[in-house]
């Protein structure tokens, strides 16, 4: 069932070039089931969550149907999933994400938390670093990697977070991405196993930035981080 899970979110996904597409699904799905062990949570409900969590996506579906679950529902009839695991389901995936985190939403479940945990843990780290620098340079981002003279804002509300998708302004470059959301997310981790695996990849993105200020022979920048890191360690 999985299997045939996976080939119809494959389906929805395969063009979808923002960060969220099945080389994201995957790595989630895997990690949310490491996850899921680790903290004696329910395999198949973790492993449903992660792998229908975005493809009722905005980018996907539009906003008017992004709280419909038109895709995840369809996916999950097509399998036969009774309507009590359903529900359980959807309620992980409509209570994800960083833009939610900032409203004071989050999962109230166990198998939320794995799912959310490493769906968080995907943006972060050697993996994370990546993504970033990615979207800057696509066709959804600013195109900056990194400007000397911007800096980040660090305090971004729900709102202005809403607008990342189409850029909130001239902060929203590469590096400013550390700041503004990532740095940040090793201290929204809920399970043990999600601190354990967000604090290594907290430790990486760490060392990448203080090389490149150090590369970059950027006094200023390095004084703005160790004053920014006292404020979230």
């Amino acid at each position: 069932m999985i299997e045939k899970v996976k080939e119809e979110v494959n389906e929805i996904l395969k063009e979808e070039e923002s960060g969220h597409g099945m080389d994201h699904i995957e790595r989630v799905y895997k990690l949310s089931i490491k996850f899921a062990k680790k903290e004696n949570a329910d395999i198949e409900i973790v492993s449903l969550a992660s792998l229908l969590h975005d493809v009722d996506d905005y980018k996907i579906v539009g906003k008017e149907n992004r709280d419909k679950f038109i895709n995840a529902r369809r996916i999950m009839d097509d399998n036969k999933i009774s309507q009590d695991k359903q529900e359980k389901v959807i309620n992980i995936i409509k209570n994800m994400g960083y833009g939610k985190s900032l409203k004071g939403i989050r999962p109230n479940c166990l198998e939320g938390m794995c799912v959310s945990d490493a769906d968080m843990c995907d943006t972060i780290g050697a993996i994370g670093t990546i993504r970033a620098i990615l979207y800057a340079v696509s066709s959804k981002g600013t195109g900056i990697i990194f400007d000397k003279d911007i800096f980040p804002l660090v305090d971004i509300d729900a709102e202005t977070y809403s607008k990342c998708g189409t850029n909130y302004g001239k902060e929203d470059t590469a590096i400013n991405h550390f700041f503004d959301k990532l740095l940040k997310i090793k201290s929204l981790m809920m399970t043990e196993s999600g601190k354990e695996e967000a604090r290594i990849r907290h430790k990486f993105m760490m060392e990448f930035l203080k090389e490149f200020f150090y590369e970059e022979d950027l006094a200023e920048w390095n004084k703005f981080f160790k004053e920014y890191i006292k404020n979230i360690n």
